[in-house]
């Protein structure tokens, strides 16, 4: 294994994605505030360049690895999705070829636009069949694999989301940082600038229940992988298992959250509502985490919410409304 990247590496990150990627705005909603009695700042990393957080994370490992390496004949990577996306804008950045793997059950959405910006799409039965996939297309010569969230430099990128927030919100003390968990690279980069630039909020995780493989993980101490490929509208969130270097930044998490598919929809259909944005369900289902920790809070907390994407297909927004739930606005007991 490499090195666990640090706090340090998240501001060299920072550094050198500057002028490549987007400064995403903060937001913030009057009306949810008064509602719950706290502020919610939140992180629009949907409105991202690609569409997503995973940008930092792709461009900070390809642009590392050719400061170092040099430019690769051909990049490969595996995703669901988004990351597949970050991948194939970073090599067409750089003019360098990219294939991706992917299982067949990618959002339409995120394969055309991997395709648009130029990017082979290999689809398998599985994920897993898919990562297998990659493994063997990188060992072809001056190959260089992008992983989707294993990897200290991944990690690190991820980690200038949060970098950026708390530079952005200086006029708040943020109590708390919350953040979606699929395979825990965003998690664990956030939790490396929250401890070094707010050593007293918590930290927080979020994953869906249908696709519960880091909070069994933590559980039990060590890394599990779910049998199956699962089940939920926060497609962005349904990894089969986290990474040797993720799993470690988790187990420091103060608080983990596991959420329903109708606290999944809900928060999706209010967020759109009171945001006024197209965000997908993997970073909305965060606050359903956000509205357990705050029941057990004084009035009057600040917390900061990283909106990973914002890459929605047409058939999951047909799921995410086949209830309406905007009749029941989101109050604290």
């Amino acid at each position: 294994m490499l090195e666990q990247p640090n706090f340090a590496d998240v501001q060299a990150a920072f550094e050198r994605l500057n002028g490549h990627i987007n400064p995403t705005p903060m937001m913030t909603s009057s009306l949810l505030n008064a509602w719950l009695g706290h502020t919610v700042l939140f992180k629009a990393e949907c409105l991202q360049r690609t569409g997503s957080f995973k940008l930092r994370g792709a461009l900070n490992f390809l642009l590392k690895h050719c400061q170092i390496n040099g430019k690769p004949n051909l990049i490969v990577a595996n995703s669901s999705g988004n990351h597949a996306q970050a991948v194939a804008y970073a090599g067409s950045l750089l003019d360098i070829p990219v294939q991706i793997y992917s299982s067949d059950n990618i959002s339409a959405v995120k394969a055309a636009a991997t395709e648009d910006y130029g990017a082979q799409l290999h689809l398998f039965a599985t994920r897993l069949e898919a990562d297998a996939a990659v493994k063997l297309a990188a060992e072809q010569a001056n190959t260089l694999w992008i992983p989707p969230f294993n990897h200290p430099d991944i990690i690190a990128g991820q980690g200038t989301a949060v970098l950026e927030a708390i530079t952005q919100s200086t006029e708040h003390t943020i109590n708390a940082v919350f953040t979606p968990c699929g395979g825990g690279g965003l998690t664990s980069g956030s939790l490396l600038t929250t401890r070094a630039l707010l050593p007293d909020a918590h930290m927080i995780g979020v994953e869906p229940e249908n696709a519960n493989d880091a909070s069994i993980s933590l559980q039990q101490g060590s890394i599990y992988t779910l049998p199956s490929p699962p089940n939920t509208l926060a497609d962005g969130a349904a990894t089969p298992a986290v990474g040797e270097y993720t799993f470690p930044f988790l187990q420091q998490l103060d608080e983990f959250y596991e959420v329903n598919e109708t606290q999944i929809a809900y928060w999706t259909q209010w967020l759109h509502h009171l945001l006024k944005l197209h965000i997908e369900p993997t970073c909305c289902m965060t606050m359903a985490g956000v509205i357990a920790w705050l029941t057990d809070q004084p009035k009057g907390q600040t917390v900061l919410v990283v909106l990973s994407g914002g890459n929605i297909s047409t058939h999951t927004m047909q799921q995410l409304y086949q209830e309406d739930y905007l009749g029941q606005p989101p109050y604290l007991d």
